[in-house]
């Protein structure tokens, strides 16, 4: 691994982790940046490194480091109602990475899709599934749509100035 894919897997640990305490509590699922900064990590480092940077952004939280949504971290925060969430972001970053030219729009919707699955079957064994449908999905589907959206315009920018 060459030392700029190391400083941009870093920095996408770090922004995801800031992300994460950008919070607006709306039920057991906090609205966070975190969805904004995963996608980006997979459209930005492609699906290898976004993986690779998100699943470290999980493991510095279950180890301990308060990296997730107030400040928080532990192994009880992914085994809590949001563990499908947060297990859910390395894979959603790396399926936002796979995507090339028009296709890349799908790919990073598609990771959005996957948080939601994850994180809905997670916090279904908590809620319920409609409980669950209703305060861990349908209030945040704009508001991700948004973010994602942002995403894909800030890494066509970001590519656009890359030399």
């Amino acid at each position: 691994m060459k030392a700029k894919e190391v400083a941009l897997i870093g920095l996408f640990v770090a922004l995801t982790a800031i992300g994460a305490q950008i919070r607006i509590s709306l039920g057991p699922v906090p609205f966070t940046m975190q969805v904004f900064f995963v996608i980006l990590a997979g459209l930005i480092l492609g699906a290898r490194l976004g993986f690779v940077s998100i699943a470290l952004y999980d493991l510095l939280g279950v180890l301990g480091l308060p990296v997730f949504a107030g400040m928080k971290g532990g192994l009880g925060i992914v085994v809590g109602p949001t563990g499908g969430y947060i297990l859910a972001f390395p894979i959603a970053s790396g399926i936002a990475g796979l995507g090339k030219g028009k296709l890349r729009i799908l790919t990073a919707y598609l990771g959005l899709a996957i948080v939601y699955i994850m994180g809905w079957a997670w916090l279904s064994r908590f809620l319920g599934s409609e409980k669950a449908l209703k305060l861990g999905v349908l209030p945040f589907i704009l508001p991700d749509l948004g973010k994602v959206a942002l995403a894909l315009v800030v890494a066509r920018r970001y590519e656009r100035l890359k030399p």
